[in-house]
């Protein structure tokens, strides 16, 4: 509820009116409230008086904007062909409206820099005055180091769940969507949520840990969240399903791979009604029980598939559902179906054996040698037994029935579902999983997010949601790209230098001129799923 607050300045007397919302702050526990200053209270007339200095500022940038946008003062000549063709995507996927609802004061920067990032790879921000100079863009003046700062900092949580919102409903609601974490070194000390925690680039720097949501058809990604560095990924997919659910989300099916899996994460995913396709480890009891029964029927020739040169298996079982009742004092249990989808590459299960007995040897040279290394003591004991005397040295000897159990599951993996679906349609839906990797790619390399340099929770937060949204961009054009088998000929930033150098001309009083255009660059527009602009 809005409540009026007046505060009365005691250096200069006057009395402020500020507008007071109150809410609950989840991490504090306890109620908090936002203040947006109205104005001054007018003693005398009892009413509350817009202050000046906010009506100047807000006029002023008004101002700019339409200068920059609407009213030409002298003829400007631009390179106008890329961000044309981003002007032509925003569009057509709804970005530059659900921006333009959330951020209705800040969008055309927000495309602006988004553009930046996207057409001057991971060059920093601090150049865009001569970029913004040389390219017609949404907002039209320049941004400059200082007022890009204070544009991360006004990006808040509730516009941004907003456009969160309303690009998730323009995706296709029964499609798989893609779910998984990357992470974000840091030479930042004073961010909260940069953690020392598991990495897979091995980087010594402290990170963060970013989350993002894709989908598989439109390889187009609508949400994404960022993590203390040393979360597991295993501990994500409660407060991830929690924010589905406040965002609106009622059939969701999700892809994930064997870091999310765990029995609380299964029984949760159970619970919230999400369909789920996830890779498991194949030393769980469960999995080893149900591939007992087909093991030595697996390689029958009924069961290979050509295409991916591997055997499959399906096995119709039950999953364990067990969930807490707190409103009823007890905990229920259920068998809930599921299905495990099997799968044996040979070839692989022959480069797993021989990597297995090179490991094997050096041990056992180890052993013999009487150099042994104590982080391999465990292995030694695993899978030998060993007799040191005076005059023999030391004797080594296998342990065979341990070496053949670790070789048993060589070639295969598992994939567990609780859609039916046949084992080669679940195996293509989890190779697809591999946009999100790819997206990762380019957040790090493309828009320079390889090294976070940001020194405040709110810029971070803002300046993460713009390369979100320079993100949509590139993965539709990647996307479009490789459907048109366009990168035979071309990479992302190839293509869109191609398009760049086409100019476009403004003078006061006359309509927008674009300049010549080439029969190849026209394709490219209609490759990338875009009408050309009309040319001279």
């Amino acid at each position: 509820m809005a409540t009026i607050v007046y505060q009365t300045d005691k250096r200069s007397g006057i009395t402020y009116a500020y507008q007071s919302i109150s809410f609950w702050d989840k991490e504090k526990k306890q109620s908090r409230a936002r203040r947006t200053l109205i104005g001054r209270y007018d003693n005398e007339t009892g009413k509350i008086v817009p202050t000046d200095g906010r009506n100047k500022k807000k006029a002023k940038e008004k101002e700019a904007e339409t200068r920059g946008k609407t009213v030409i003062n002298s003829a400007h000549r631009s390179f106008y062909g890329a961000t044309y063709l981003l002007d032509a995507i925003g569009e057509k996927l709804g970005i530059t409206q659900d921006l333009k609802q959330c951020f209705p004061d800040e969008y055309k920067q927000i495309l602006s820099l988004a553009y930046y990032l996207i057409l001057e790879d991971s060059t920093p921000l601090y150049r865009f005055e001569k970029w913004g100079s040389l390219h017609k863009h949404p907002y039209g003046n320049n941004i400059t180091s200082q007022r890009s700062s204070e544009l991360f900092a006004s990006i808040n949580e509730e516009s941004k769940q907003r456009f969160f919102t309303l690009q998730g409903k323009r995706r296709i609601e029964q499609e798989f969507w893609a779910y998984d974490t990357t992470t974000l070194s840091s030479y930042s000390d004073i961010l909260r949520q940069v953690q020392y925690g598991h990495n897979k680039e091995h980087d010594k720097l402290p990170q963060l840990k970013l989350a993002l949501v894709f989908g598989k058809d439109s390889n187009l990604p609508f949400y994404y969240r960022k993590l203390a560095g040393n979360i597991p990924d295993s501990k994500t997919i409660r407060r991830f399903l929690e924010e589905l659910d406040i965002l609106g989300y009622s059939k969701v099916k999700l892809i994930m791979d064997r870091g999310f899996f765990s029995e609380y994460n299964i029984n949760s995913l159970f619970q919230n009604h999400i369909k789920f396709l996830m890779s498991a480890k194949m030393s769980l009891n469960f999995i080893q029980n149900e591939l007992d029964e087909v093991y030595d029927t697996f390689r029958d020739f009924e069961h290979y598939n050509e295409n991916y040169a591997i055997y499959y298996r399906t096995v119709r079982t039950n999953w364990n559902y067990t969930q807490n009742r707190p409103y009823k004092g007890d905990k229920l249990k259920e068998s809930r179906r599921i299905y495990i989808h099997f799968y044996y590459n040979i070839d692989q299960a022959a480069d797993d054996e021989k990597d297995f007995d090179r490991r094997l040897i050096a041990l056992k040279q180890e052993l013999e040698s009487g150099e042994r290394i104590p982080q391999h003591e465990k292995l030694y004991q695993q899978y030998f037994t060993y007799k040191t005397t005076p005059k023999r040295g030391t004797h080594v000897t296998v342990i065979e029935e341990n070496v053949n159990a670790a070789k048993r599951n060589y070639g295969f993996f598992a994939l567990i579902t609780n859609e039916k679906m046949d084992a080669i349609t679940a195996l293509e839906l989890y190779r697809n999983k591999d946009v999100v990797e790819k997206a990762f790619g380019n957040l790090k390399e493309r828009l320079n997010m390889r090294r976070n340099l940001v020194s405040s929770e709110q810029s971070l937060d803002g300046k993460l949601f713009i390369q979100f949204v320079a993100l949509i961009y590139l993965s539709y054009i990647k996307k479009q790209m490789q459907e048109k088998a366009l990168f035979k000929s071309y990479t992302i930033p190839g293509l869109l230098d191609k398009l760049d150098v086409i100019e476009c001309f403004e003078q006061p009083g006359r309509s927008l001129k674009v300049g010549e255009i080439v029969e190849k660059q026209e394709q490219l527009y209609y490759d990338l799923g875009v009408a050309p602009p009309a040319s001279l």
